[in-house]
């Protein structure tokens, strides 16, 4: 399965991809928004994971190409929400780039691809996507592709140490 935007292409992991990805997923300022950042063995780990889940599940989260710029800008897709995160049970949309493609608007476009996908094709009738209270510029993606923000789903994240990154909110994009 590959998606295709514009600029983009949301496709399946190769092992070319391993390297970058591992940059990726190490670089302090790239994940500061999160509760860890990956060494080579547990980046490569998480690709294999999630390749296997696009293969049984026909979605998940894909590498994003950006034609005739990078092999690898980042990663783009639909998570299925685990059981111990307390929001709804769903489909979240996620999306982590690397800074040097930040402000180009790849995020938002791949965002877009992404839930026209899992509405059209996998007939959700919501898409969610949550992150650190904090985390302005991934909230501001959340808004531009006309999700809502939810008041009363933010929750303190139960995988995430006590301080200034516990704190999440919940946004929702409906079906149209």
């Amino acid at each position: 399965m590959i998606l295709q935007s514009e600029r983009l292409i949301l496709r399946p992991w190769r092992e070319a991809d391993r390297v970058p990805l591992a940059a990726l997923s190490s670089d302090p300022q790239v994940m500061r928004f999160f509760a860890v950042i990956r060494d080579r063995a547990q980046s490569d780990a998480w690709m294999d994971r999630t390749q296997a889940h696009i293969d049984r599940h026909g979605f998940g989260v894909w590498a994003a190409e950006a034609p005739g710029v990078a092999d690898l800008i980042g990663f783009v897709g639909l998570s299925t929400i685990p059981a111990d995160t307390p929001v709804p049970a769903g489909v979240e949309l996620v999306w982590t780039l690397a800074a040097a493609y930040w402000g180009r608007g790849y995020a938002p476009e791949a965002a877009r691809l992404v839930a026209k996908y899992g509405f059209g094709r996998l007939h959700l009738p919501e898409i969610l996507a949550f992150t650190a209270a904090v985390n302005a510029p991934s909230r501001r993606v959340m808004e531009k592709i006309g999700m809502r923000h939810d008041p009363v789903g933010s929750f303190d994240h139960p995988r995430v140490a006590p301080g200034v990154l516990r704190r999440h909110v919940l946004y929702r994009l409906a079906r149209a």
